[in-house]
């Protein structure tokens, strides 16, 4: 191959996915009425991953719950539509909770994590969901509002972290949530002294790696965790796995490995350049000697959402080296997990229309949307896909170009990407970019009304009668979509 072959990198697209993007007329029609940038949900997707992730718990014989993290996304059809699962909720703000109350969901299936503030925490204990517990200031502050409001016992998680392995190596990283396991005593002392308002269900963990062997290692010492509860006396069930689990977003693994050996020779100047100004995304060259590490999300991952779980309690642990969902098993602990991404893998996608083409003196074209680089956060999450084309006149050229896009604020930084993207045919101004799978923390998870730029609307998008029904996300309700329920 030569520097001139398109670096393609097609993203993955489920059926549903795939369907909808056939039907290019409708998104016409859609951003004409409700304007550019424009994100596209498909609510019934979420159940068909919970189902996923609850055939992993099935096959390993385990009970307990997965919580969606709702921080990954605003839609209030993804949130009503989950409330016709087995699925419970995440919640990591008062505005989150309030929502999740307002969409169906019971106290009963929603956890509260992350920081909170005493409202947060109040309508926690109100509502008796669970309180997913980061330190013994927070322990003390629930315990006081329980007693002073006169409301029944609050469940509690333990978030704990700083794992390490039987040697003297540390595997998991230093995080700002979590009480460290070498300091599990105080949060033990805490609940010690608060047995009648306090209830400790369990103990957890939450990640920032996709390394298995890390993930194992906190699992394994969460075990080891649940026999210091009980010693004390309590009566511990669920260990919560938290999130991690990923996507994978490429249609084609080869496709992802020749782009990053390819930006590797960009920045080594071995190749022309692939990116605006030379950026490296933690690559660098110094005298001729690769420096820095390639700091992007693994785009190809062929083991990823709830086959990554599956992964996970299929590991053996890493001190008793047995299966670690075995010794879940065997201890009668009900596992939780808190997907975020993964639980809405190809559940949305985010439409941007074309303004403008410009031939650049050397180098790719400019291309300039109706969107800004926060409508869609894939650069900023370090996610590499290659949009698609949908154009408005079906009779335009095709062949292989390069594009660098760019946004619509008066800033230098707006680059949608800062790599040149490669698309099967030039795009003309009246054309839908269409970036999927962005449903997952790169929707609306940084939009903005900078510059008073519109910030997205949502609209979900279901099959019935064979045909595509839409609606304004905040007017969807799943009426008629109920499914069996689990405890």
């Amino acid at each position: 191959m030569s520097d001139d072959d398109p670096l393609y990198l097609e993203p993955r697209l489920a059926p549903p996915t795939a369907a909808l993007l056939e039907s290019a007329p409708l998104l016409h029609t859609l951003v004409d009425a409700l304007g550019s940038p424009l994100n596209i949900v498909l609510p019934d997707g979420i159940a068909e991953n919970v189902r996923r992730f609850r055939s992993v718990f099935d096959r390993h014989h385990l009970g307990g719950r997965i919580f969606f993290a709702h921080k990954a996304n605003r839609s209030s059809s993804l949130v009503r539509r989950l409330t016709t699962t087995d699925a419970a909720l995440d919640v990591a703000s008062l505005r989150e909770l309030q929502h999740a109350l307002g969409s169906g969901f019971t106290g009963d299936r929603i956890m509260a994590t992350g920081p909170k503030d005493p409202e947060f925490l109040w309508l926690t204990a109100r509502s008796g969901a669970v309180l997913n517990v980061d330190g013994p200031e927070e322990l003390r502050q629930a315990a006081d509002l329980v007693r002073t409001h006169e409301l029944p016992p609050l469940r509690v998680l333990l978030r704990l972290s700083g794992f390490e392995t039987t040697g003297a190596a540390r595997l998991s990283r230093r995080s700002r949530f979590g009480t460290p396991v070498k300091s599990l005593h105080r949060l033990l002392d805490v609940l010690d002294r608060h047995r009648r308002v306090l209830e400790p269900i369990g103990v957890g963990y939450h990640l920032d790696t996709t390394g298995l062997d890390e993930k194992a290692a906190a699992l394994d010492g969460c075990l080891r965790a649940m026999e210091e509860l009980r010693i004390r006396g309590f009566q511990p069930r669920a260990i919560d796995v938290g999130g991690g689990f990923g996507i994978d977003y490429l249609a084609h693994a080869a496709q992802w490995e020749r782009y990053t050996s390819e930006l590797t020779g960009a920045v080594m100047g071995s190749r022309p350049p692939l990116t605006w100004g030379g950026h490296g995304y933690g690559l660098r060259a110094e005298n001729g000697t690769l420096r820095g590490a390639l700091s992007l999300y693994p785009a190809h991952r062929p083991v990823a959402g709830a086959a990554y779980l599956d992964a996970l309690l299929s590991h053996p642990s890493p001190t008793l080296g047995r299966p670690l969902g075995v010794l879940l098993l065997e201890s009668l602990y009900d596992l939780y997990a808190e997907p975020g991404r993964a639980l809405v893998d190809q559940c949305g996608l985010t439409l941007g229309r074309v303004l403008e083409v410009r031939p650049a003196d050397t180098g790719p074209h400019l291309v300039r949307l109706a969107m800004n680089a926060g409508d869609v956060g894939l650069e900023a999450h370090g996610v590499f896909l290659d949009p698609l084309v949908l154009p408005r006149d079906t009779t335009s050229p095709t062949g292989p170009v390069a594009v660098h896009l760019m946004g619509n604020l008066c800033l230098e930084a707006d680059l949608i990407t800062r790599r040149a993207v490669h698309l099967p045919r030039l795009p003309r101004p009246g054309d839908l970019l269409a970036f999927v799978n962005t449903a997952g923390y790169c929707m609306d998870f940084g939009a903005t009304h900078a510059q008073q730029q519109p910030v997205a609307r949502k609209v979900a998008v279901h099959r019935q009668d064979g045909q595509w029904r839409w609606c304004l996300d905040e007017e969807y309700w799943p009426l008629g979509r109920t499914e069996g329920h689990q405890a």
